[in-house]
This record gives structure tokens, sequence and C-alpha cells, in this order.
């Protein structure tokens, strides 16, 4: 595998790191320090990479160990939320809502979940398979099928708490 292939995936595929970064760092230069760490970890491993999975599968899973591993090392900043201060006063959510408001209290909801339940979360919002999730993350489909019902119960919770 040579280079132009590896930058050819990465920029077919260069959302996965920007979605992971996002949900995973809430300040931009954390952001912007993890996608960089991500863009490592994928060149400094893609020598390992054997094609049995599909590309993406394995940069997800690369992608989601370097994201964590990373949040775990950079404590140094308490997390900023990023759903808006007036969100108490908001009584339910409906159509006056925009869309980037709706995203927000669902990225702030997220946020508040396990560094595991984030992943799964994202790549169940990305519409990977149960078996996708599972090879990514390392859990039983079935674990995966258990916690998708525990977390999408918890995330109804804390949106009907957020709004």
């Amino acid at each position: 595998m040579t280079e132009d292939t590896f930058i050819d995936d990465i920029n077919r595929n260069i959302g996965i790191i920007h979605k992971i970064c996002n949900v995973y760092f809430n300040v931009p230069d954390d952001r912007q320090d993890a996608f960089q760490e991500v863009l490592y970890q994928l060149w400094k491993s893609y020598p390992g990479f054997k094609g049995d999975a599909k590309f993406s599968t394995w940069m997800y899973k690369v992608a989601l160990n370097t994201a964590i591993t990373y949040a775990k090392k950079s404590r140094k900043e308490p997390r900023k939320e990023i759903i808006p201060e007036h969100y108490e006063q908001i009584a339910e959510m409906n159509d006056q809502h925009s869309e980037a408001e709706k995203m927000a209290f669902l990225y702030g909801a997220i946020n508040k979940l396990s560094a595991m339940d984030k992943a799964i979360t994202l790549l169940y919002l990305e519409e990977n398979s149960y078996e996708e999730i599972s090879a990514i993350t390392g859990l039983t489909k079935s674990n995966v099928s258990v916690r998708l019902v525990r977390i999408k119960k918890n995330l109804k919770e804390l949106l009907k708490n957020l709004i």
C-alpha cells in the first residue's frame, strides 16, 4: 500500500475523523489537536492495515481509540458544554427550533455519555450495522444491541431534561 493510496482513502473518509473529533472535543483547539493526532495514528498504523475489513471500519476503530486515549490524556482544560445557556427556558423542542439548535441539544446529550457509549452512538448515527459497530468497538453484536437500547433511553431522558 502506497502513500497515495493512503491519502486517497483518508480523503474519501475524512468526515469520520471530523465527526469523532466533534463528539469527543468541544474546544476548537482540542478538536484540531485531536484531529492531527488521529491522522498521525492512522498513518503510523496504516502498514498494519491488511484489508480484512473495509477501510472505513478500520479507520473508525483507530480514530475512536485515538480520540478516547487523547481525551483522557488532555484533561488540562474543563470540558465546555455546547448547549446554549438559555436551554432551561425552552419548554419543548418543536418546529420553531432550527436544525442547528436541535443538533446542539443532541450533541449536548451525547456529550454526557461515557466514551464507549459516545462511540456506539456515533457509529449508529452513521448507519453502521450492528456487525460493523461490533467489529469497531470490540463488543459482541448482542452487547451492542443491548447498549443501544439503554443509550436511546438515556438520551431520551437527557434530552427531556435539557429542553
